[in-house]
């Protein structure tokens, strides 16, 4: 019998083998298929698993209760009624699930999922036209979507979403294929995909869809397929945007149809769309290899790393169009910073270390994963955020679904992928990107490596890996990720600073003995024949760091954060005596500490520390006392009902919003 190694290194070989006829180019780093991955920490591994057993069973009843999936039965002549549901996209959510129900399956067998799986396709195979096109609101005949279709095909691509529900599309029947090795699903995307490109292109319909993600779908089927017409069209679908081929009028910022992709440099619009098109943009540059691309994402990424990203990793400020403001317009309050678009930031900063292989996009990552993110969905798995603002008085609770449900449906194709994130390879290197318990299965050179994380992350720093490479050893470079938090910086922009800059005093050793630290790119290099059985021990202090923001950021001007590892905390209500939040200060040489409090949420680590407490009487008088304060991770605010939660606290008196004081509605807090 063969063993499992022996299967993936057969697996990778003939998906080589596949890559290599087809003649594709790709990113120069690839990470290590979330298949060959086992989390086994007490952190991710059972949020993963209630994605599985709650979340995808909970989005998929949701989304019969709404008339979503019944909507591909009617417009399959399968059953009578009309078209439910407020919005044309509804259609995504259900792909967006299946997508990550695939997931799960490559990871466990579910003979019963699998079915419902099935049932399903048949609904959407059955929804789609003679010639390919899938929609189920035109389809329908829905005349109360026509504000946002159109009354024909193609008529009103800046709102109706038909592109948009197409790649979603193409991306569920790339995961479903390659899960489970059927075509059902990826024969219905295929089918539509050659009517896209039928349609789209020089002298044919040349207009981008409004809401991007077609071209991270194409791009996918590129790979599976190696037609370079899929290729082609994703590339087309990108540089017709800002161009007025054929008289057509631009969409504007908020589709970032405002001008050319190789001439924009500023993030501006809707955030997740704008973060699904810079990923699309590197896929295709990855694809072709075009490196005005790659320049163009680059400049955009530093203007939202150094200018339009919440300290929680979270983008889009704005709830007004759900995106990017103008530079340093990070409100907290009202910060909007949608769940989707924090996955479209993932997606997008992912695909940049795997072209450029360094760590300060892993930085924002890791820390829009742990706080902007995964503040998106509650610990029991059927509770989800659309917003994820740094403030509350009490407004903000999770919902078990929204009218415009693309958020739930995103958490759980997200979720399911997270261990595809920890590793990646480039030839004779080996990158640990991010940290968790955890074995994997590499193939490194062709040879196979088992890699085995030991450590608590991300409540402790101390990171052990079990190097065990084919008997005889093997020549490689195991490049170690060092957060840029333990060197003493947020970010790698001045949007934020640590008070206290100091590095942590990282340390690493090798079968116990000290090894020099040498770094490249935000990862400690260390190049050697490895042995099997071999330990490498990286230690990353966590000390509580202090958190201020650049003077141009109005709203945090005279306010400070606390932070610790990758771990952006909050003050809830329920820790604060009284129940108030946003009348405290924390001076500067105010202790703070740090301790594990088994009893909450399954386990954190909290923080404590006695800051004041400031109020107003009628007459205006304002006085202070001491008040001890426990802060708590930001991502598990809004477990304990609706109350007051900041992410900020003043630092200075000038800061201080005292208890009692006329609340002027203006005023961000």
């Amino acid at each position: 019998m063969i063993s499992k190694s022996s299967f993936w290194m057969l697996i990778t070989a003939l998906l080589a083998l596949s890559c290599s006829q087809h003649h594709l180019k790709d990113y120069p780093i690839q990470p290590v298929p979330f298949t060959r991955v086992h989390l086994e920490d007490q952190f991710w591994a059972p949020r993963i698993e209630t994605n599985r057993a709650v979340t995808i069973p909970h989005a998929f009843a949701q989304s019969e209760k709404t008339g979503r999936i019944a909507n591909f039965a009617v417009a399959g002549g399968l059953l009578e009624g009309t078209q439910q549901g407020s919005y044309p996209f509804d259609d995504s959510d259900v792909y967006k699930i299946i997508e990550g129900a695939s997931y799960a399956l490559s990871v466990q067998k579910d003979v019963k999922l699998a079915a419902y799986l099935d049932s399903l396709i048949s609904l959407i195979a059955a929804a789609q036209e003679e010639d390919g096109y899938l929609y189920t609101a035109r389809t329908n005949n829905a005349p109360y979507l026509e504000e946002w279709a159109g009354k024909e095909r193609w008529s009103q691509l800046y709102m109706s979403h038909e592109l948009y529900n197409m790649g979603h599309l193409y991306e569920a029947a790339v995961a479903h294929y390659q899960a489970t090795g059927k075509r059902n699903l990826l024969e219905i995307a295929l089918k539509n995909a050659d009517l896209i490109c039928a349609t789209f292109g020089p002298g044919r319909v040349e207009s981008p869809p409004g809401h991007q993600v077609i071209e991270m779908g194409l791009a996918k089927l590129y790979r599976v397929t190696g037609e370079e017409k899929y290729l082609q069209t994703a590339r087309f679908l990108l540089e017709i945007r800002g161009q007025k081929s054929g008289g057509r009028e631009l969409y504007g910022p908020y589709s970032q149809d405002h001008l050319p992709i190789l001439e924009q440099s500023e993030a501006v619009g809707h955030a997740v769309r704008a973060g699904y098109m810079y990923a699309g943009i590197a896929d295709i540059a990855a694809l072709t290899g075009d490196r005005a691309w790659i320049r163009a994402i680059d400049r955009i990424w530093e203007n939202v790393a150094a200018k339009k990203i919440h300290l929680t990793g979270g983008i889009g400020a704005v709830g007004g169009h759900e995106g990017f403001g103008a530079n340093y317009e990070l409100p907290n309050l009202t910060a909007y910073n949608e769940t989707c678009a924090s996955i479209a930031n993932v997606y997008w900063n992912h695909r940049l270390f795997l072209l450029h292989g360094e760590a300060r996009y892993l930085d924002i990552l890791e820390r829009t994963l742990f706080n902007a993110l995964l503040s998106g969905v509650a610990f029991d798995g059927s509770h989800f955020f659309y917003p994820n603002p740094l403030a509350s008085t009490g407004q903000h609770e999770r919902k078990e679904w929204f009218g415009c449900a693309c958020c739930p449906g995103n958490i759980t194709r997200f979720l399911a992928s997270i261990p595809g994130y920890l590793y990646a390879v480039n030839g004779d290197q080996l990158y640990v990107a991010l940290y968790a318990e955890s074995s994997a299965e590499i193939d490194l050179q062709g040879k196979a490596l088992q890699l085995k994380q030991v450590c608590s992350y991300p409540w402790d720093g101390r990171i052990q890996l079990l190097v065990n490479p084919p008997t005889g050893g093997h020549k490689f470079t195991l490049n170690l990720r060092i957060p840029g938090w333990a060197q003493g910086k947020p970010l790698a922009t001045d949007l934020y600073r640590y008070l206290d800059p100091a590095p942590a005093g990282v340390k690493l050793e090798i079968n116990g003995q000290s090894w020099p630290l040498e770094q490249k790119d935000g990862f400690a290099r260390i190049r050697r024949t490895w042995k099997p059985g071999d330990w490498v021990e990286l230690l990353l202090p966590m000390p509580v760091r202090r958190v201020v923001a650049h003077d141009s950021v109005a709203a945090d001007r005279g306010l400070v954060a606390l932070e610790r590892g990758p771990l952006v905390y909050c003050l809830e209500w329920p820790d604060v005596a009284g129940g108030h939040v946003h009348n405290l200060l924390l001076g500067d040489d105010t202790p703070v500490e740090s301790a594990w409090n088994s009893t909450l949420f399954n386990g954190v680590q909290t923080l404590s520390a006695t800051a004041r407490s400031y109020e107003q009487d009628e007459a205006g008088k304002v006085t202070s006392s001491e008040q001890a304060v426990t802060a708590i991770p930001y991502y598990a605010w809004a477990h304990r009902g609706r109350g007051g939660m900041t992410v900020w606290l003043a630092r200075l008196e000038s800061a201080v919003h005292p208890f009692g004081e006329p609340r002027d509605e203006k005023k961000e807090l």
